[in-house]
């Protein structure tokens, strides 16, 4: 057995998690983590486990691939959604947290714990001694990123953009034009919706289109994730595509006249006060004073107060097909670890399985055990051997989890929703038998 002390770089999802699984299992953690030192371009706050993007993890439908990797990973004590289950606020199907409480629950439990110590202090080389889960995110700093480049080899370092999208005011929000509704009237009404008509959304994305964006510097190769695109983006794929895609009015009937609009913009609680509203799929890249002038062409916003604008950073990632084991030890020094989205998983709730996932193999490694990786109908180990195989090698991106993913079924005449249910239990079932192998009861 190895010295029970292992050093985490990032103190965000992944980094967090991996140092609660360690924790409960009696090893010592050094969490480093740079704020308030320094900060990246999109993190404001001094706490821990910070959510930058939306305060909403996706579905919490236990039929739904999202959700059943939150229901594996509730399954495996997962701090992460101890907390977001514990700070939740309204949002339908989905689970969102008021952010703030969220943060400071995920701190307040891990500063409880004997043997975890918190340093606030910016690593910029890898160490070479010991175990080391690498959890800095998608804002890895630019010298440590540097020192990850040259451990790799330099060519397999790789990097997107990808957007915030604003939040604005409850008060400022015209409740005359804007109207309580779920999508085809499924659970509670806990989404604002914005009605369009065909012209006012003709005119709203003509305005995306001319409106001046966040230039990108000379020496930026500017790749954006497709899962996440900019709403401008999104525009100029075409006339429709919003109206298509996150403007879709489906299923969004006007519950005084009716009617269902040409397009709807959705705004989500931010917060568990319901003081703060964030704009579903509105990722953006404009300028500040654009964004303001463009949304506020939304009906109800037109004299909207912004408490936060969209904004564009860069994501980091490393070509993990080429680079990591199946336990996520990196293939040249197998005493490090990579976790989080920088591993190659996109959305919170991915980023946190790596997290988890790391932190339980490097308890196995320092307690004389070899890691065995989830099994691959779960939907922690398909995300793991997507992220690590070489079958995703030759056009890899990042991925969120989804059923097609896990292995095939190879059942024609099941319809869709009866499939996503086996697949269901085919992996709660296979995870219960490997947390009975693995001790980890």
């Amino acid at each position: 057995m190895k010295s029970g002390r292992v050093m985490i770089i990032g103190g965000g999802l992944a980094g967090c998690e991996a140092a609660w699984q360690l924790l409960r299992r009696g090893h010592r953690v050094d969490l480093y983590e740079m704020k308030p030192r320094r900060f990246s371009p999109a993190h404001k706050t001094e706490r821990l486990a910070e959510l930058v993007c939306s305060n909403s993890l996706k579905s919490n439908q236990p039929d739904s691939a999202p959700g059943l990797l939150k229901e594996e990973m509730r399954r495996l004590n997962s701090l992460i959604l101890s907390a977001a289950d514990q700070t939740a606020v309204a949002a339908g199907s989905a689970l969102a947290v008021d952010r703030n409480k969220f943060s400071l629950r995920v701190e307040e439990q891990l500063l409880a714990q004997e043997g975890f110590s918190l340093h606030r202090a910016e690593v910029t080389d890898i160490p070479q001694d010991g175990l080391t889960i690498i959890a800095t995110g998608p804002l890895t700093s630019d010298a440590l990123a540097h020192s990850i480049s040259r451990m790799l080899g330099g060519n397999s370092y790789l990097y997107f953009y990808d957007a915030i999208a604003p939040i604005v005011e409850a008060d400022s929000i015209d409740m005359d034009k804007a109207y309580w509704a779920s999508r085809y009237g499924r659970g509670t009404p806990d989404y604002l919706n914005c009605p369009l008509s065909r012209e006012e959304y003709r005119r709203f994305r003509e305005a995306l289109l001319a409106g001046r964006k966040v230039e990108a510097r000379p020496f930026e190769d500017v790749r954006h994730f497709e899962g996440c695109l900019p709403i401008e983006i999104l525009a100029a794929r075409g006339e429709e595509t919003l109206a298509f895609g996150p403007m879709k009015p489906v299923g969004l009937i006007h519950p005084q006249t009716g009617q269902m609009a040409y397009a709807v913009v959705q705004l989500r609680r931010e917060n568990s006060g319901g003081t703060l509203f964030n704009l579903v799929g509105f990722q953006t890249k404009l300028t500040w004073p654009e964004q303001e002038r463009i949304f506020r062409m939304i009906p109800g916003l037109e004299h909207a107060r912004f408490a936060r604008m969209g904004s564009i950073h860069r994501n980091t990632y490393i070509h993990s097909p080429s680079l990591l084991l199946p336990s996520l030890q990196f293939r040249g020094h197998p005493d490090i670890f990579f976790a989080g989205q920088i591993s190659g998983v996109e959305g919170y709730m991915e980023s946190t399985a790596m997290g988890l996932l790391a932190g339980l193999n490097a308890a196995s490694i320092l307690e004389g055990k070899s890691p065995l990786p989830p099994p691959r109908e779960t939907a922690i180990g398909a995300l793991a051997r997507y992220i690590t195989s070489s079958e995703s090698a030759d056009n890899f991106q990042p991925m969120n989890i989804h059923f097609g993913i896990l292995p095939p079924l190879n059942a024609p005449r099941m319809k869709k929703k009866e499939k996503h249910l086996f697949c269901v239990r085919r992996a709660l079932e296979a995870l219960a038998d490997w947390v009975r192998d693995q001790g980890l009861s």
